[in-house]
């Protein structure tokens, strides 16, 4: 089976397209990914139950996957996203100048980072780095705050294109 689109989001409220509501009662396979396989357009995968699915997703507006996306559907069976999660760093600054510092130190090592605001699940403004453990010594010797989660995060790290 080829999958070319998402159907939907089992995570997301209903829409015109589509309702969560409806994968209720359905046998569920998942499709366990790591962060970094979010990000390829075509693949091969294979469910926890052994069906093998070809992904090729197509078109300019097509966004990574994420977890809770719904590959396939049919009366009985549902085929669905699942992401591994990720070893990351969240790194919780106390100050501004403490957060510019160690941002400017890490993006000098081009590291991949996302931000998070106080509002998010983190419940403060943090950065959220993959665990490195240059790193990790890297913040332990400044003292800057930070703790090492297992965290299925809501995109995946990437490299941003630059120049110097």
């Amino acid at each position: 089976m080829i999958i070319e689109s998402i159907l939907g989001n089992k995570h997301e409220p209903a829409t015109a397209e589509f309702d969560p509501a409806g994968l209720a009662g359905l046998h569920e396979e998942r499709v366990v990914l790591p962060s970094a396989e979010l990000v390829k357009r075509i693949q091969r995968v294979t469910t926890d139950h052994g069906r093998e699915l070809g992904i090729r997703l197509t078109g300019d507006a097509v966004a990574d996957l994420r977890d809770g996306d719904v590959l396939y559907r049919d009366a009985t069976d549902v085929i669905v996203v699942a992401v591994e999660a990720t070893d990351v760093l969240v790194i919780a600054p106390r100050t501004i100048t403490e957060m510019g510092v160690v941002a400017h130190n890490l993006g000098n090592r081009h590291m991949q980072a996302q931000f998070f605001e106080p509002e998010s699940e983190y419940g403060a403004a943090v950065m959220v780095l993959a665990y490195d453990h240059t790193v990790e010594d890297y913040l332990r010797h400044v003292g800057v705050p930070y703790s090492r989660q297992d965290r299925v995060m809501p995109v995946p790290f990437r490299h941003a294109g630059h120049t110097h």
